[in-house]
């Protein structure tokens, strides 16, 4: 009888775990794996080769927030399976009579480049939380098996959140990198700033204040998190952001929706933010991003507030109208912060933070998708 119900069960828990457009999921990191961490969450996921993945992400400290380590895991068999972790950042690492707390881990690999990067926030651990921190960088040039700290050259120098990918452009025949960052010291202090800017480098090394996204009415919305895609040949960019009330915390925008602006200059200024009517958002990080083949595709939790239990996904053609509402994974279970990267044209692999029906931050999930020609 037991093995009679078993076998009736388990093709539930497996649909359970793969409801969505998403395929092949996998769970390749659980808290209990981690006794010390407190929570598993936002993570980041690199091509290094053909069929060789890397994903890094937090592990969280009691009583910190969202502050911990990092570590880092390799698949050489496109997500099948996983290797024991790397540390990337360690808190328990002291440094003279410091130690820093790390956060939002953002990794990486610059084209032609043997070389992978990994940029996150990083605060002393004492820190309540880690909306003041600043931007931390490691390389590792094995494929994310190892990883060695480098010291930025900051020309800004305040404080910052990152969590959207680097993107790359092409400014008199070099590379120009960009990073989407906000600030958040409003957190802290009445008196404080609440506004989301991109840096650029030309080294990855070097980092300077780029442009800030302006708003119809200044402070009125929190715009921060936001995801940055490259949308023509001329390279333009266009960046998504997360949104809440600019002076209320933690409170979503009536309608609850994205938040947008573009560049035409390399992110050096930005156009004034104006509200994706067909985006939602309920103050949590949403994934945007363009295919090779010029899809846009945005990948979100739905619901309200705070809820992050399903995530959901539209796409268009950059000229054209956003789908209908598609279902990427759901499984009544806690899922949040999305990461995706493309390894070929219109196919990606996934990772976001899951838990379960009252818990988020338990797990480190994987997928794959693939998106299907539309038109206009």
């Amino acid at each position: 009888m037991k093995r009679l119900i078993a076998a009736l069960i388990l093709p539930l828990i497996l649909r359970a775990q793969s409801v969505g457009d998403v395929r092949d999921v996998r769970v390749v990191r659980t808290a209990d794996q981690e006794p010390r961490a407190s929570l598993l969450g936002q993570p980041s996921i690199a091509l290094w080769k053909e069929k060789h993945l890397v994903v890094a992400y937090q592990k969280g400290i009691a009583g910190k927030g969202d502050m911990g380590s990092i570590d880092a895991i390799v698949s050489t068999n496109d997500g099948d399976s996983w290797s024991i972790p790397s540390t990337i950042f360690d808190h328990e690492q002291r440094h003279g009579a410091m130690q820093f707390a790390y956060c939002n881990a953002v990794l990486y690999h610059p084209p032609g480049q043997e070389v992978l990067w990994c940029f996150a926030m990083r605060c002393p651990l004492n820190y309540a939380d880690s909306e003041d921190s600043h931007l931390a960088a490691a390389y590792s040039g094995d494929g994310g098996r190892s990883w060695n700290p480098v010291e930025l050259a900051m020309h800004y120098t305040g404080p910052l959140v990152i969590l959207g990918e680097v993107q790359r452009i092409v400014e008199n025949g070099q590379p120009v990198y960009l990073l989407p960052a906000h600030r958040n010291t409003m957190h802290a202090d009445p008196l404080g700033q609440r506004e989301q800017f991109v840096l650029r480098s030309t080294s990855l090394l070097d980092w300077s204040l780029g442009g800030y996204v302006p708003q119809p009415e200044p402070g009125k919305i929190f715009l921060h998190e936001g995801q940055i895609a490259v949308i023509n040949e001329q390279q333009h960019l266009k960046m998504v952001m997360r949104t809440a009330e600019g002076r209320k915390e933690g409170g979503a925008l009536n309608p609850p929706r994205a938040w947008s602006s573009t560049s035409s200059d390399g992110g050096k200024t930005w156009s004034i933010a104006q509200e994706e009517p067909e985006l939602w958002n309920t103050v949590s990080e949403g994934w945007f991003g363009q295919s090779s083949t010029g899809t846009q595709l945005y990948v979100y939790n739905d619901g309200p507030a705070w809820s992050r239990m399903a995530l959901r996904y539209k796409v268009k053609l950059a000229s054209g109208a956003w789908s209908e509402e598609r279902s990427f994974f759901d499984a009544g279970i806690h899922n949040s912060y999305p990461t995706l990267i493309e390894t070929t044209a219109g196919e990606y692999r996934a990772v976001w933070d899951s838990g379960d029906q009252k818990r988020g931050r338990r797990s480190i999930r994987f997928g794959k998708l693939t998106l299907k020609p539309i038109s206009n």
